[in-house]
This record gives structure tokens, C-alpha cells and sequence, in this order.
């Protein structure tokens, strides 16, 4: 069965942020989750060690792995969709999104990963990515369901 996940550094808390990510995954019809991933260290390099650690234990064998990342390919919506619509229709199983922390994923992690996603050169808090990655998850649902949701 066809399922997503998100695993994420950092929790929402409520406000905002939390609403919005509320909104989109309320839109959602997919099995979705989102593991939150905390870090006790706040020591410059320590914190991303701990994600690290916390993100690979995480990660499920027979998932595809994709990781949201600057240097990752950047996609319109309709490619995007074209993936996703991919993974679902070949018996993908569950697809793992990872969103790092501040100082981003390490090498490891990225080398774990089947591919790679930028939401463009700048840089985004990640709490902002995550809700970017929401819409981008039931945008592609409407395009794969022939939803007008989305023009070009």
C-alpha cells in the first residue's frame, strides 16, 4: 500500500505553523506521517550528529528514501506529481521525505536517499519546508487525480 512519510528536525508547536501544516495534511487523502525528530544538543556540529543518529534509525529498508536538500533537483509541480504518481502506481510502498535540521543532512544521510529535492536555491527554515512539502504532496495528489488544482 502506497504511504508517505515525513521525517522531520523539529516540532511544530502551536500557532502558525502548526495550522497551516494541520491544513494541508487534514487535505491529504494518502496515509501520511510525520515523525518529528527532537535534538537535545545545541552545540554548533553536536545537534547535526544527533539528527544524524535519530534520521538513520528512522529510515525504513524497503522505503524510497527522498531528501529535501539545496543541492537536490529542483522540480515543477507536474514533475513532482509525475514522481510520486510513479512510486504510487509501481508498488513503491512507502516514500520517506527527510527534512534536516539548521545545518542541513549529512553526507550519510543523502547517500541513503534514491533522490534528492531543492525547493530552489534559498534557504528555508525548516519548519517553512516542511509546509512547502505538504502542498507539494496534495498539489501532486490533485494533478494525479485530474483535480483542475493545478494551471499552467
Amino acid at each position: 500500500m502506497f504511504k508517505i512519510e515525513i521525517i522531520a528536525v523539529a516540532r511544530i508547536k502551536k500557532g502558525p505553523h502548526a495550522d497551516l501544516a494541520n491544513e494541508y495534511i487534514r487535505r491529504i487523502r494518502w496515509p501520511l506521517d510525520i515523525h518529528e525528530i527532537e535534538t537535545r544538543s545545541t552545540a554548533a556540529g553536536q545537534a547535526q550528529i544527533e539528527e544524524e543518529q535519530k534520521i538513520l534509525k528512522s529510515l525504513k529498508s524497503d522505503a524510497v528514501k527522498i531528501a529535501l536538500d539545496e543541492r537536490g533537483q529542483t522540480l515543477s509541480s507536474s514533475e513532482f506529481a509525475q514522481i510520486l504518481g510513479d512510486y504510487r502506481d509501481n508498488s513503491a510502498g512507502t516514500i520517506q521525505f527527510i527534512i534536516g535540521g539548521a545545518d542541513g543532512l549529512t553526507p550519510e544521510i543523502r547517500d541513503k536517499t534514491q533522490k534528492q529535492v531543492s525547493f530552489g536555491r534559498q534557504t528555508w527554515p525548516h519548519l517553512l519546508a516542511r509546509i512547502m512539502l505538504l502542498e507539494q504532496i496534495y498539489r501532486a495528489q490533485q494533478i494525479l487525480s485530474g483535480h483542475p488544482y493545478h494551471r499552467e
